[in-house]
């Protein structure tokens, strides 16, 4: 546990961490890095291939800033321990299929008499209730029926994957998001209560205008490839030595995109007049304005444009996005010593505020790194917690 003037803002509420995989953990991270006292209940023979192997990139990203106690939820004295947290925690948060808690006890309903302040949530494939609630959820299962792969990729090519688990990540931070949300709320009512979110509906949620074309417009989207959607050009244009992005939105921007690219005639020509118009001949336009990028360097052309007031950008390689002098000035990094595996570099939070930041302060703990000096806390003595190994309670 961290305390003091570098704690962080969130560092007087304590969350007992049952999650795992990835949007679990996710959710858990927004609190942990901002300071939350975060305590990672795991197997005692630890999460390992639950989020990937323990020292490897993806679990040491994902759970840094925690506290491990290795506890049987099985045993009858597991579920006593975790009943004991209880009491002086804040916030638990669990991502099990929805009928495991009530089968370990470890319920809201359950908790909330242990602790009636308790702030409970829980991440599902697809709710807590309704026809699918025994379905196993997968982020890419609710890619495709969040409607999200209907509109990746080229047209014609089939549905598409987006190449980051966007329904996990975002379910876990809409979680986060409603955690703090009952945690502001409790400041009023004095109550806890239960914080739900699914991969599918934070799926349909981040489909945003897309889903509203359909919802108010009754327009069913298709796939656009590299093209926006509605705003015409903006896409993928090959340069002399690579490609680049050009977003030329609306009247004005794309006239300053045509006087850039020494195109008056794309200017007047009747067929791109409007944005309507642009948007039925994307194609030949697309077409055109390429003819002209592929003369000059990506460099050169993410300057001129950007001078002249159209936006324009490289497309980046993992290793050259944080090679980039505007990434290291946000400083999306920390490096956090781990003591098995050494220096690790993770990837930061995208928010920053004015006098309370968020911090990296503990690399991901190894499996019950921190259960005795947990059980000590909770009042168990060196025999009692000594018996307690030997039953492989934890």
């Amino acid at each position: 546990m961290t305390t003091g003037p570098n704690a962080g803002p969130l560092a007087r509420f304590k969350v007992i961490d049952l999650t795992r995989v990835r949007a679990g953990p996710t959710t858990v991270r927004q609190l942990a890095d901002w300071g939350a006292d975060v305590i990672k209940i795991e197997s005692p023979d630890g999460d390992a291939g639950l989020g990937g192997e323990r020292h490897g990139p993806d679990f040491q990203n994902l759970h840094r800033n925690k506290r491990s106690l290795t506890l049987n939820l099985k045993a009858p004295e597991g579920v006593a321990i975790m009943k004991r947290l209880v009491e002086t925690a804040d916030v638990v948060v669990e991502n099990y299929r929805p009928d495991v808690k009530y089968r370990l006890g470890v319920d809201y309903e359950s908790l909330k008499k242990i602790n009636p302040r308790i702030v409970y949530a829980s991440i599902s494939g697809f709710g807590q209730d309704g026809p699918y609630i025994d379905r196993p959820g997968f982020d890419q299962i609710a890619q495709g029926m969040g409607g999200l792969m209907s509109i990746t990729g080229e047209p014609g090519r089939g549905p598409m994957r987006v190449g980051i688990p966007v329904a996990d990540l975002t379910a876990g931070i809409f979680a986060a998001m409603g955690i703090l949300i009952a945690l502001l709320e409790r400041e009023q009512s004095g109550q806890g209560q239960w914080v739900t979110s699914s991969l599918l509906g934070a799926q349909i949620s981040m489909l945003d205008f897309q889903a509203a074309r359909w919802t108010i417009g009754k327009d069913v989207p298709g796939q656009a490839g590299n093209n926006h959607p509605t705003s015409i050009p903006t896409g993928v244009f090959q340069t002399a030595d690579g490609y680049i992005n050009i977003a030329a939105a609306g009247d004005d921007i794309y006239r300053r995109l045509c006087k850039a690219l020494n195109a008056d005639h794309l200017a007047s020509d009747p067929l791109y007049a409007t944005g309507r118009a642009r948007s039925e001949h994307r194609d030949a336009l697309n077409a055109a304005i390429g003819a002209l990028t592929i003369a000059r360097t990506s460099a050169d052309w993410i300057e001129a444009l950007n001078k002249a007031g159209v936006p324009s950008g490289p497309i980046y390689k993992m290793n050259e996005v944080f090679a980039d002098p505007q990434v290291k000035h946000l400083a999306m990094t920390r490096v956090v010593p781990h003591k098995v595996i050494g220096d690790v570099e993770v990837i930061g939070q995208p928010i920053e505020l004015s006098r309370t930041p968020w911090s990296i302060r503990s690399a991901t703990p190894e499996p019950g790194e921190h259960t005795d000096a947990i059980l000590a806390e909770l009042g168990y003595g060196t025999d009692e917690i000594a018996r307690l190994h030997d039953g492989k309670v934890v």
